[in-house]
């Protein structure tokens, strides 16, 4: 009864209820969507703290926490994106980024206690609230609503010589090669 009170509790914070977390911005920097300082910061963030288990591309799949979920299908908003990273999720390997998480900062409506046996694990490092903000943002505005994961991103992501990009620059030379040939087939039967 009490874990699927906690599910319940959880599930339905999720859908209706968000916590937006007020982060004050160092002196000029501008907090906007897309905004480049931010989507720095944010990056920096996600390859140190997400990537992990989410990919570079936050498609998820298996990782070292298990099988992440996809954020670029998610359904989540900024403020839910950000919740989830302070407090991780009750009952999965998303692990609390939050060092007071279910401390001084009840999640989802629940203290520690509360959570009992579905605590989330702790992170490697925890993250401070400007940190979980850019990062909600840095998702929001460049992972969530992204199709198949490209070479643009990846290099933009990893830088224009990284190796981890290969697969994609040989799927684009593939893709190109096929083209030609299609387009020259279709000029030879005209």
């Amino acid at each position: 009864m009490a874990a699927r009170t906690l599910i319940y509790l959880f599930m339905s914070t999720v859908l209706l209820c968000s916590t937006l977390i007020a982060v004050p911005l160092a002196e000029g920097e501008v907090m906007g969507a897309g905004s480049p300082s931010a989507n720095q910061t944010g990056k920096r963030v996600f390859k140190s703290a997400c990537a992990g288990c989410h990919k570079w591309h936050g498609g998820g799949g298996g990782g070292y926490g298990g099988a992440a979920l996809s954020l670029r299908s998610t359904g989540l908003d900024q403020e839910q994106v950000a919740e989830v990273v302070a407090c991780g999720r009750p009952g999965t390997g998303m692990p609390h980024h939050d060092a007071e998480a279910y401390k001084q900062h009840p999640c989802y409506g629940m203290n520690k206690e509360e959570v009992g046996a579905l605590m989330p694990p702790g992170p490697a490092k925890d993250l401070s609230e400007r940190e979980i903000a850019k990062v909600a943002e840095y998702v929001i505005t460049n992972v969530k609503g992204k199709g198949a994961p490209s070479l643009e991103e990846c290099e933009e992501f990893w830088g224009p010589t990284s190796r981890i990009c290969s697969t994609y620059r040989r799927q684009n030379t593939t893709d190109n090669t096929a083209r030609k040939q299609a387009v020259e087939g279709g000029k030879e039967t005209r």
